[in-house]
């Protein structure tokens, strides 16, 4: 078996499998939106935050409970009232004359004629009960329900955010998916080229026209960019991985170079549009949710009143021989003094409410900030891939010409070798600068609240 066959079979076996289907950037995003944990998790948290008003309300709302008892006593007690009397003459008076009380002695008497068993204790007593409460006035808890309502649209509006993270996330993986499979075929041309060189200097050697030395280069430079492909590949195959452990589905796909975003012109058009992203809205919002937490804490200085009713039923009469009962009761609760609390509670609040102000201004500059960076950062780009393209124009042109010296005789192996490792610097150069610059249009797009917005059919974070 040759050399060069002996290659040929190592190439083939470094080669991956092909994958099954491609998936482009596009058809990457719609997937994350219905198939990725993080982002399902994202929406479980949302749906969680989503019943904070309920919960608020239950506080207003009728509150209804019901309840029984048992209960065995040690001893059973009742009271033998009369029911009725009759008036009897009793042949004489019935008591001596009292300065103290008006009539005169009498020979009448009232006599009990029947006689009824009210029970005052069971051994075995039964009771049930249900009970309602309603609260009539209570401000401080109107506007916890208002606070509850903004800590919705808070929660939200970072669930959206953070939505927009994890696409970021996939995004850039799949940039550089691209960038790497493109890497892969430069790799892949540049084995060609230093399998070619190879050949030749073989041919030149057993010709007697090339010193050993340049054979051995040759073979030098083929082994070193076999090992430059398989680091490539893997490299490849590791980003999609990651990239389909991200969308949770086999990585039994490859990916396709897209296209560099498109950005909207105009630096102000970015800036207004990066000040209404999630993140920076949420951070507006938590401005009015510090208010009304300070709003609710004044309000608890006013009086609360609230509603009771209660219907109750008893196997023990009692006094008033009925086994049911009902009351309704109408209570004012006013708290006066609480050791100062709420005025602690208020001081604090209006400390919350200057932080949040300060957030939220933090908020706006960054955003700003990030979208000129992201401005600077992408002009950068561009201007190194325009560099590296032209570079990669003059490496080519060079190994041309080299190579046609070294078949002439007149190019030395160092020579070859210093062309090749040229072009493959430029090469490479060229490929990650691509996509740095893709990279960069897709940050200011993500600094100005222009990536992944909601599908269509959703609407967007309040």
């Amino acid at each position: 078996m040759t050399p060069l066959t002996l290659v040929a079979l190592v190439a083939l076996a470094a080669e991956p499998a092909a994958a099954s289907r491609t998936l482009t950037f596009q058809e990457v995003l719609t997937r994350m939106e219905s198939q990725s944990l993080e982002l399902q998790a994202a929406r479980a948290r949302l749906a969680q935050a989503q019943e904070l008003s309920a919960k608020a309300w239950s506080g207003y709302l009728p509150q209804i409970t019901a309840g029984a008892s048992y209960t065995r006593n040690s001893d059973e007690a009742s009271i033998r009232l009369p029911q009725a009397y009759a008036i009897r003459d009793v042949g004489g008076p019935t008591s001596e004359p009292t300065p103290d009380l008006p009539g005169a002695p009498t020979n009448l008497t009232l006599v009990p004629t029947g006689f009824i068993e009210a029970p005052i204790q069971r051994y075995n007593q039964l009771g049930a009960q249900v009970q309602l409460n309603q609260v009539l006035i209570a401000p401080a808890l109107c506007v916890a329900i208002k606070s509850a309502g903004i800590a919705e649209d808070m929660v939200a509006l970072n669930v959206e955010a953070a939505r927009r993270e994890i696409l970021f996330a996939a995004a850039q993986l799949y940039f550089g998916a691209a960038g790497l499979k493109q890497a892969v075929n430069v790799q892949e041309r540049l084995l060609e080229v230093s399998a070619a060189r190879e050949k030749d200097a073989q041919v030149g050697f057993d010709a007697g026209a090339q010193p050993k030395v340049a054979l051995l280069r040759a073979q030098i430079d083929r082994a070193r960019t076999e090992q430059d492909l398989l680091r490539a590949r893997n490299s490849h195959q590791s980003t999609l991985m990651a990239l389909a452990t991200l969308m949770n589905e086999p990585a039994d796909f490859d990916v396709v170079v897209p296209e560099e975003p498109v950005l909207p012109a105009g630096i102000e058009e970015l800036e207004a549009a990066a000040l209404e992203r999630p993140d920076v809205a949420a951070a507006q919002r938590s401005v009015e949710l510090a208010e009304a937490g300070r709003r609710q804490v004044k309000w608890s200085y006013a009086p609360a009143v609230a509603l009771s009713a209660a219907y109750r039923w008893a196997n023990v009469a009692g006094f008033t021989g009925s086994n049911t009962s009902w009351l309704v009761t109408v209570g004012l609760q006013w708290t006066l003094w609480d050791g100062g609390l709420r005025e602690a509670n208020l001081r604090e609040s209006s400390a919350k409410v200057a932080e949040a102000k300060a957030n939220a201004l933090a908020a706006q500059n960054r955003a700003r900030d990030e979208v000129r960076r992201g401005l600077l950062d992408l002009a950068s780009a561009r201007a190194n891939r325009i560099k590296a393209e032209e570079q990669l124009r003059l490496a080519r042109e060079g190994q041309r010409l080299v190579d046609v010296s070294f078949k002439a005789g007149t190019a030395t192996y160092l020579e070859v070798t210093d062309a090749n490792t040229a072009l493959a610097a430029a090469e490479n150069g060229f490929v990650g600068e691509t996509l740095n610059a893709s990279l960069a249009a897709l940050r200011v797009l993500k600094a100005a609240g222009k990536f992944a917005p909601p599908p269509a059919g959703e609407a967007e974070a309040p």
